[in-house]
């Protein structure tokens, strides 16, 4: 596939144009004109790099890529060795941050929902469309013992979890990764839990004092899936060899 073409259906499929991010999405390193073997992660790491160098990979398709705002903009040290990898190998780097996150039915929050049997009902933010965050119910009520040994059975991460209300969780609103600030959206909702990949120091104290069930489950663990389920889309709709691969992360 010419690796134009896969730039056109990517943009199509997750419509960059729609969120404002803190990355470039898209295309941020260009590789060889014709793409036959991707490896999709969720971070352009080193280690990412080098795996699909060794499976010679014509491009990368990650989540987490590189030139977010704020960011340094000398190539030197690691931003050299990773870059210059790329160059040296001519493979393609292409990075799609929020718009895999927001996907309806490949995205992040999409795929976690499918994962831990919630029903999505709609976005956290009514002002804004789409909204990073969403909402919605479990399918069966769990308490948040219930729901947190759920989250490591299935994610095979143990989860931070502060609870508070001691009743069964009905609602509960989500968003993977670092999206540990849109508890209060949350808790002015009435919803019972919060879920998310990280935690501040305040967000414990934002769970305690608005009643509300919080859940940390890590920001690598719950943005495995996204990346994941667009590269098997591309296997399955255009015919590439596409492989994830899993470097993992406590975080």
């Amino acid at each position: 596939m010419q690796l134009s073409k896969l730039l056109q259906e990517l943009d199509s499929l997750l419509a960059p144009h729609k969120v404002k991010d803190f990355s470039p999405n898209g295309l941020q390193v260009e590789g060889k004109d014709t793409v036959n073997k991707i490896i999709t992660g969720v971070t352009a790491s080193q280690a990412l790099i080098d795996a699909a160098i060794e499976k010679n990979a014509d491009a990368i398709l990650v989540h987490h890529g590189y030139f977010w705002k704020g960011e340094a903009y000398p190539i030197t040290g690691m931003k050299k060795r990773r870059i210059g990898a790329l160059i040296k190998n001519d493979i393609s780097l292409i990075g799609y941050h929020l718009p895999i996150d927001v996907h309806p039915t490949l995205g992040n929050n999409a795929k976690l929902a499918e994962l831990l049997d919630i029903d999505y009902e709609a976005g956290l933010d009514p002002f804004s469309e789409p909204s990073i965050a969403v909402k919605g119910r479990l399918k069966t009520p769990l308490s948040a013992e219930e729901l947190a040994a759920k989250i490591e059975h299935v994610l095979n991460r143990k989860p931070l979890v502060e609870s508070v209300r001691g009743k069964k969780i009905e609602t509960i609103a989500w968003c993977t990764g670092g999206g540990q600030g849109y508890i209060d959206l949350a808790a002015s909702q009435g919803i019972d839990a919060y879920l998310t990949g990280e935690a501040s120091e305040q967000t414990i104290h934002s769970a305690r004092e608005q009643n509300i069930d919080f859940f940390a489950a890590g920001h690598h663990a719950t943005e495995r899936y996204g990346v994941k389920a667009v590269g098997e889309y591309l296997a399955e709709q255009f015919g590439l060899d596409v492989e994830f691969i899993d470097i993992d992360n406590p975080v």
